[in-house]
């Protein structure tokens, strides 16, 4: 940026990059953008720290995509998965190495902000943006965006980051499309130490009685968050799995100190990541593994590019440079993270359908324990291990072509049902 419009940007108070959100999507975001030494705001509408219904595992993609010198605030190392189905045919798989950790995600986004701002992010919260704008009087040239915070104030920018989560403005904005939504319930509980000893190092994972939902105990010193997750429409199963869990667990005689909620929404396929100047990131773009719904690695990974890619949209002096860089940005997103959820939409079609087939899988064939090792350290990922190994590949090609079939067949039932109504 030349000098003369870096005094008339002062004047008018323009932002390179705005990002709204400062979860692990904005903050990442914020951090990659503000790394150039771009002038960077990040606005969050809550005060920080503040609390988020996530399980808070760390695996090995989250790890790798943190900012250098970041320090993880690990409450607990997890060397051993418990599986149960729906509480029966319990078992434990131990690994020598750690699988992944254990954070709160309070101290961890506190964290995630922290770096951004020591990289030269400017932090704003309390405030909630209603919506943005990139055409009209409130925008004064075709390179910028207004962001219109509640109670009428305006700020500009010359490229947008939405981080805002599932229920996202900055997504509504941009069209994001979301074909799977779910339900998670979780609730913090403290417990006492010697129950707390006997979950050290090691998380629960059952597969629920609902198609595709399961359940979570991930330890944290003195507090166990448990949750479970089930496709929306569920809400009454959903509770009672969760109730069900936590009694199988012995634990229903300790008083949760947070119990709470949370939709997760996954992009569909053709779902726009941009729209002009704007691009969105992490749950506001749908982008989350839908098999297991991990959404943490998805965030920190789409934030980083995000805010790589927001940078040179700032820089484009024109509408077609502006949406060459935005196209990139997306093809940066769907070249890994896309391929990634595809692969995890199918294997949440054949868990839906064979839960008790995972299950023996995990805790009976060493195979399948050392890819879910592999998976959980960051060695190698879900798309990678289906490419890799032509079992996997068979498996899958063999669902896709029984759904394609059940697909067929339902069309044409439907069709002969219009035509028999026609008659």
């Amino acid at each position: 940026m030349s000098s003369e419009n870096s005094s008339a940007d002062d004047v008018q108070r323009v932002w390179d990059v705005v990002v709204v959100g400062a979860g692990p999507a904005g903050a990442s975001a914020a951090y990659a953008a503000a790394v150039t030494g771009r002038r960077v705001l990040l606005l969050e509408k809550a005060e920080l720290p503040r609390y988020k219904t996530c399980g808070g595992g760390i695996i090995g993609p989250s790890r790798d995509s943190l900012p250098p010198g970041f320090e993880l605030p690990l409450r607990d190392r997890v060397h051993a998965v418990t599986f149960s189905h729906n509480g029966r045919f319990t078992r434990t798989r131990r690994s020598r190495q750690m699988l992944f950790g254990l954070i709160n995600r309070p101290e961890f986004d506190q964290q995630l902000v922290e770096h951004a701002q020591k990289a030269g992010a400017e932090l704003r919260t309390g405030v909630t943006v209603q919506r943005v704008e990139q055409h009209g009087s409130a925008v004064p040239d075709r390179r910028t965006v207004a962001v219109v915070l509640q109670g009428g104030e305006m700020l500009l920018a010359r490229a947008v980051v939405g981080a805002d989560g599932s229920a996202s403005r900055i997504g509504a904005h941009v069209g994001v499309k979301v074909d799977q939504v779910d339900l998670g319930l979780e609730a913090e509980i403290p417990v006492p130490e010697t129950v707390a000893e006997d979950w050290q190092g090691r998380v629960l994972i059952d597969w629920g009685p609902m198609p595709g939902s399961y359940g979570w105990v991930f330890p944290k010193g003195d507090t166990l968050t448990v949750g479970v997750i089930s496709a929306r429409g569920e809400g009454a199963a959903t509770k009672r799995y969760l109730e069900e869990f936590i009694g199988r667990l012995g634990l229903a005689g300790f008083e949760p100190s947070i119990s709470s909620g949370h939709l997760t929404r996954c992009r569909a396929e053709d779902s726009p990541l941009s729209r002009g100047r704007v691009l969105v990131c992490g749950d506001a773009a749908g982008l989350l593994e839908p098999w297991t719904r991990e959404g943490i690695s998805f965030a920190l990974r789409s934030g980083r590019l995000a805010g790589e890619w927001a940078v040179r949209i700032a820089e484009a002096h024109d509408a077609v440079d502006a949406r060459r860089q935005a196209l990139n940005y997306a093809f940066a997103v769907k070249a890994g993270l896309g391929v990634e959820m595809s692969v995890g939409k199918r294997m949440l079609a054949l868990f839906e359908r064979r839960p008790g087939l995972f299950h023996a899988a995990l805790t009976g064939f060493r195979p399948a324990w050392r890819a879910f090792t592999d998976i959980t350290r960051g060695a190698t990922s879900l798309a990678e291990l289906v490419r890799s190994r032509p079992m996997a590949q068979r498996a899958l090609t063999a669902l896709d072509r029984r759904q394609a079939q059940t697909q067929t067949q339902a069309q044409a039932q439907a069709q002969a049902q219009a035509g028999g109504e026609g008659a």
